[in-house]
């Protein structure tokens, strides 16, 4: 069965890192570490950036100071330098919140994600604020997929410009990524995606969890989803999502800008756990999930907790 350790990540590691997980799965740590039979996979994740390539401003205001792709880079490096299997992740909104985007269109923004290493992102709706124009004219500067499951660009510029899902491989696990997408009509200008049919969030992502889970033999499924949290309207959402699915094991959520100190859990349609997890915007946070598997028997256990980027120690 999974279980969840929600812990500040530094307590976590003050208690034992590794022996804490393996005790949890019953293991002994030395003969477990030695014998390969666990697994670790760190998962790096971002959502809503929005063109924020600097840290805020020292202006007193709530985030002076915070954020900043010089110092999420120098983390990434960081953690990457620490730990053998890691993804690291968009859930969207990448482009549209400073001047950077005005001047540069997404430019400077997907370059920097290059340079950073990330394996995946999915599109959010200010991802078409120049148009399918302005984000086609980008992918040249990407060298990792965009993921998008329920956004059918077949009679656009985007056809085959987008991937449904793709699958990533870290020491013989296998990790499934697919990417939910907000309904465009009435949030976007209709120029701005054109031909783009919207898909069923929700049927779409029971279908492509299942082609991961039961016919890819994916070890683990994510969801970058750029739905939105939870609203106290009737719209889907990650949480309906999660509530009306099997076979997700992780949504990474963007739109709503939501701070989650500490991951959510969903029971699923199967009354198994999906997990959700979003960590604001502008590149504040870099949110942090990791897995450990028992390489033969299936358990896993999942510790989480974000990182704030800043110019603090820590």
């Amino acid at each position: 069965m999974e279980e969840l350790l929600k812990t500040n990540r530094r307590d976590f590691l003050r208690t034992g890192g590794v022996a804490a997980v393996a005790a949890a799965l019953q293991l002994n740590p030395l003969e477990a570490l030695a014998s390969g039979d666990l697994l670790k996979l760190t998962i790096l994740h971002t959502n809503d950036v929005h063109s924020r390539i600097e840290p805020f401003p020292m202006d007193g205001s709530k985030y002076a100071g915070l954020g900043g792709t010089a110092r999420r880079a120098a983390l990434i490096r960081k953690i990457r330098a620490e730990e053998r299997n890691v993804l690291l992740l968009d859930a969207g909104d990448i482009f549209q919140g400073t001047p950077y985007f005005n001047k540069f269109g997404g430019e400077l923004e997907i370059k920097l994600m290059a340079a950073m290493g990330y394996d995946a992102a999915t599109m959010g709706n200010h991802d078409f604020d120049n148009g399918l124009e302005g984000f086609h004219k980008q992918l040249p500067h990407a060298d990792f997929p965009i993921i998008c499951s329920n956004y059918d660009f077949s009679n656009t510029l985007l056809n085959k410009s987008t991937v449904p899902y793709q699958v990533f491989k870290k020491q013989g696990l296998r990790i499934g990524i697919f990417g939910i997408g907000i309904k465009l009509s009435g949030l976007v200008s209709t120029k701005n995606y054109g031909d783009t049919v919207f898909l069923d969030p929700i049927k779409t992502a029971n279908d492509t969890a299942a082609v991961l889970k039961n016919d890819l033999k994916c070890d683990l499924v994510i969801c970058l989803s750029h739905l939105g949290y939870k609203y106290e309207y009737d719209k889907d959402s990650d949480q309906r999502m999660a509530k009306n699915t099997r076979n997700i094991d992780l949504i990474i959520g963007g739109h709503t800008h939501t701070f989650m100190p500490v991951p959510e859990d969903v029971q699923n349609l199967d009354g198994k756990i999906t997990t959700i997890n979003q960590v604001g915007f502008a590149g504040i946070n870099l949110g942090r999930v990791d897995y450990y598997f028992e390489r033969y028997k299936g358990k896993r256990i999942k510790t989480a907790a974000p990182y704030t980027i800043s110019n603090e120690p820590g």
